[in-house]
């Protein structure tokens, strides 16, 4: 997996899509991330399946985790099989990531990911997506991750008085 370009002129990575974080909900262990896939280049953009994830800890290390395709065994409801989408411009795609923060091992040190780099899928390039905490694993080495499936409306335009990335925020619907 590669790590994307530069960005271009218009804020939009070479790849033609921005992946960026819809903020963190948490409840009782369980976590759940929204990830937000928009095309911002001038071309379709084919997608299909689930993201790619991988997770890193404070000093840069790669973590080793289990990257589960629905959510079997962290929580139920979540196991939507992967369509195809073809993303106009400006159109965008969601997929959120889930994982509990339990510690059934004390031989077994907790996990925390303090950087996560999302593909849209296998063989294309990766990003940096921001997070408003850490990916608090527990010990339990496993994350889970929907597949992307299309949010309705345009992506929101950034405008002088507003960022180019939504602010995370605990009510941000996932999906």
């Amino acid at each position: 997996m590669t790590t994307a370009g530069p960005d271009t002129a218009a804020g939009c990575p070479e790849s033609g899509v921005r992946i960026t974080s819809r903020g963190t909900e948490a409840a009782m262990g369980l976590r759940a991330l929204g990830l937000e896939l928009v095309n911002c280049g001038t071309r379709p953009y084919p997608l299909s399946g689930y993201p790619v994830l991988r997770l890193f800890d404070a000093d840069g290390n790669p973590i080793p985790v289990r990257v589960i395709e629905g959510a079997e065994g962290i929580t139920s409801g979540f196991d939507q099989p992967p369509r195809a989408l073809t993303l106009r411009p400006g159109e965008r795609a969601g997929a959120a990531v889930l994982w509990r923060n339990l510690v059934t091992d004390a031989t077994v040190t907790a996990t925390n990911g303090e950087r996560l780099e999302v593909a849209p899928a296998v063989d294309r390039a990766a990003q940096d997506v921001d997070l408003d905490g850490s990916i608090d694993l527990g010990n339990t080495g496993r994350i889970g991750v929907s597949a992307w499936k299309p949010l309705a409306g345009p992506a929101p335009t950034p405008t002088p008085d507003t960022p180019d990335r939504p602010v995370p925020t605990r009510s941000v619907p996932l999906l």
